[in-house]
């Protein structure tokens, strides 16, 4: 199973100090902003942007700082101007790395990144090089003290679900992009919190790696992840939930 999507869910579970929520309400405020500006700011009809607030909320974060993002994306309010990207790489055992960014200056970045990607034993690829290995899906974890699986399963599939497996310590399932609100609703509902809910680039296949190999793959996709202008990273490894924790913890 998808290794990274355990690396999210434990590092989301390490890291609720002030300084990482900060970044969070960074990354989802600039999120709000595109999606505003490329779909409108009606959430009613921008999927996109209702998704946003939705992650905004469950961030908590007050309904002031939503406005002002939409109504920057909009243009309602003057701010700064920013460009979403994708770049694409490989890391450590030959993983294919999606590096989601929003900027105000790309041509900054792609020299920034080319340094991390070098300094982790990863390097930059051309355009379309690793993207095919990857769909768009809506991603829900849910805990596994939250449910059962059978009674999960049955609920998640009915609601619009394509797929759930088993990621260690949570359950993770998979939904096609516009079936990700429904089945979220749906789980609310039946009195069950998913761990976290977003739109995200799936991978088809996944690459096995320990030791080593594993280590260096996290310190890349970690400092790719504390790159201010980095709003996701989307990687194909399959790392065993042991490994995560202890990287997770000596950190």
């Amino acid at each position: 199973m998808s290794g990274h999507s355990k690396w999210a869910t434990i590092k989301h579970k390490k890291a609720a100090t002030d300084a990482k929520r900060g970044r969070a309400f960074t990354r989802i405020i600039r999120e709000i902003t595109i999606a505003a500006r490329i779909g409108g700011g009606d959430p009613n009809s921008n999927p996109r942007l209702r998704t946003a607030i939705l992650a905004a909320k469950n961030e908590n974060m007050p309904n002031d700082n939503i406005e002002r993002a939409i109504l920057r994306g909009t243009g309602q309010l003057e701010g700064e101007q920013y460009e979403e990207a994708m770049f694409e790489g490989y890391g450590p055992g030959g993983v294919g790395l999606l590096i989601q960014v929003v900027t105000t200056n790309r041509n900054r970045i792609v020299g920034e990144f080319r340094h991390l990607m070098t300094k982790n034993g990863g390097n930059m690829a051309e355009a379309g090089a690793v993207g095919w290995m990857f769909h768009r899906k809506g991603e829900i974890t849910v805990p596994k003290e939250a449910a059962s699986e059978e009674k999960l399963l049955d609920l998640v599939l009915e609601a619009g679900a394509e797929d759930m497996k088993d990621d260690g310590s949570a359950w993770y399932i998979v939904t096609p992009p516009e079936s990700l609100e429904t089945v979220k609703e749906a789980l609310t509902k039946a009195g069950i919190t998913p761990g976290s809910a977003e739109i995200g680039m799936v991978p088809q296949n996944y690459i096995k790696l320990t030791g080593a190999q594993a280590t260096q793959m996290m310190r890349l996709v970690e400092a790719l992840e504390e790159h201010d202008d980095v709003q996701h990273v989307y990687a194909n490894f399959d790392i065993d939930e042991s490994e995560i924790q202890a990287a997770v913890g000596a950190n």
